[in-house]
């Protein structure tokens, strides 16, 4: 069974850098995890592979207001749960077969397993915020174990 790989980001805050869109060139699918800030982003992203997204705390409008602020999903058989503040999380993962809990809002990167479960943070593809990285992810699926790297875009 060949790899699928899904592009994961969080946090552009209205702006997707060259380096995030060369990171996400030949994803099957992008999962955005939050603070966009602007439908320009979604649909930039669009143009290089299909895209899911849930509203952040800094996402306003009627744009994002047709996002929802948590979504759960299957790709390549691997169930995902989508949302901005890991501090939010309305399920139980491991109870509701979720094997993938993708978050932002931290700015962190982070990838971690825990009962099962794998929990993933990007971190900010946006403006720098402090000293913490500016990244990128990526969920990579052969049969139905996913696996998750995170990619620094910007030194």
């Amino acid at each position: 069974m060949p790899t699928t790989r899904i592009g994961l980001i969080a946090d552009t805050h209205n702006l997707l850098r060259p380096e995030a869109a060369a990171w996400l060139a030949g994803c099957a699918h992008i999962l955005h995890a939050g603070d966009i800030c602007g439908p320009e982003v979604l649909e930039a992203l669009g143009r290089i592979a299909p895209v899911t997204a849930v509203r952040g705390n800094n996402d306003h409008g009627p744009w994002a207001e047709a996002l929802p602020e948590q979504h759960t999903l299957d790709i390549a058989g691997v169930r995902i749960h989508l949302l901005h503040d890991l501090g939010q999380l309305a399920i139980d993962p491991a109870a509701e077969g979720v094997q993938v809990v993708l978050s932002g809002h931290s700015h962190k990167p982070l990838v971690q397993s825990r009962g099962g479960v794998l929990f993933v943070n990007p971190g900010s593809a946006g403006p720098r915020r402090f000293t913490l990285p500016i990244s990128a992810g990526a969920l990579w699926v052969d049969g139905t174990q996913p696996r998750a790297s995170l990619h620094t875009l910007v030194s």
